[in-house]
């Protein structure tokens, strides 16, 4: 197997249906996907799908963090190319239709032993260009090197353990730390799991819009609302999501959701935490950031960024809210 770290350019990507839930625009989390997949394309297009990489050398493939800008809007039906350089460990990834830059990002991949799971996997030698700098401990093999890193190591995340509260709720003391901040936990359903065993990139991507409509939703600002009464509906121009630690299928995650800046009355910039309690500690297992704004949905002005009320501020940024996540 040959691993050349050259560009790859690709044509035919087209957006999901999924992802066009307000007219035809197409939400955030659809290109962070479209940018996942162009970076698996880059390793299929060299023999070394996640699918080979899983069965014949016994690793997994994981995205472990993206951050993306958002230069412009992408339609349902539209085309995208895609130019993915760099590799195979940090790729640069930009996204074009009809002439125009729709996404400027960064990926990072890490690969891991997949375990048990693939215990059937040949353990072909590894190819060369996939092997780690420096090289990998002595005691694992040379097939298997890759898996040397940590997630968090391979991330350069920024990571924030915290002492769990005692009780029934161990991040009251977190939501405290952060007035305003939105709360909840959940447990990690099969479905946002790759290789059988953890979560995936993309499921804290789905995570992180789910944060964002949680949040305003508990502000009075939920997107039926501001849709029904202004027209307005949340936009994206950046984002990044980065994983810190394994989390297991079925663990229990307590997530924390805030704004934290309103920018010039157009943008609000919001933070997303997410901790699994493992004994007394709040392991810090992902973290993403995201910036926001209103776009105006129908009308002469559709497609147009919206201002941001005195009401409208106050609400993202307001006191007085007592962190609850409603349903």
């Amino acid at each position: 197997m040959t691993i050349l770290a050259e560009p790859r350019t690709a044509t035919g990507l087209r957006p999901r249906f999924e992802g066009a839930n307000i007219r035809t625009w197409v939400g955030f989390k659809h290109f962070m996907y479209l940018a996942e997949e162009a970076v698996l394309d880059w390793f299929r297009a060299r023999g070394a799908g996640p699918s080979r990489l899983f069965h014949d050398h016994g690793l997994a493939l994981s995205i472990v963090d993206s951050s993306v800008q958002l230069p412009a809007s992408l339609d349902l039906d539209d085309v995208v190319d895609s130019e993915v350089t760099g590799g195979p460990a940090r790729f640069t990834v930009r996204l074009s239709t009809r002439g125009t830059t729709v996404l400027r990002g960064t990926l990072r991949v890490v690969l891991a032993s997949a375990g048990e799971p693939a215990a059937e996997a040949i353990h072909a030698p590894m190819p060369p260009a996939l092997a780690p700098s420096p090289p990998a401990p002595a005691s694992l093999p040379l097939e298997l090197a890759a898996a040397a890193g940590r997630i968090a190591d391979a991330a350069g995340g920024e990571r924030c353990d915290l002492v769990a509260t005692p009780g029934p709720n161990p991040v009251a003391g977190t939501a405290a730390d952060r007035p305003g901040a939105c709360v909840w936990s959940w447990r990690v359903p099969y479905y946002l799991c790759q290789f059988s065993r953890h979560i995936q990139h993309s499921g804290y991507v789905r995570v992180l819009e789910d944060a964002v409509e949680k949040f305003l939703a508990a502000r009075g600002l939920s997107v039926r609302t501001m849709l029904d009464e202004r027209g307005w509906i949340p936009v994206v121009s950046r984002a990044r999501v980065t994983q810190l630690g394994d989390v297991a299928m079925e663990e229990t995650v307590h997530t924390v959701f805030a704004v934290d800046h309103v920018l010039r009355d157009v943008g609000f910039d919001g933070r997303m935490d997410c901790y699994v309690q493992r004994g007394a500690t709040l392991e810090h297992v992902a973290t993403a950031r995201i910036l926001h704004a209103y776009a105006i949905a129908r009308g002469p002005r559709a497609g147009t960024v919206a201002r941001l009320d005195a009401a409208t501020v106050a609400a993202l940024t307001g006191d007085g809210f007592d962190g609850r996540a409603r349903p």
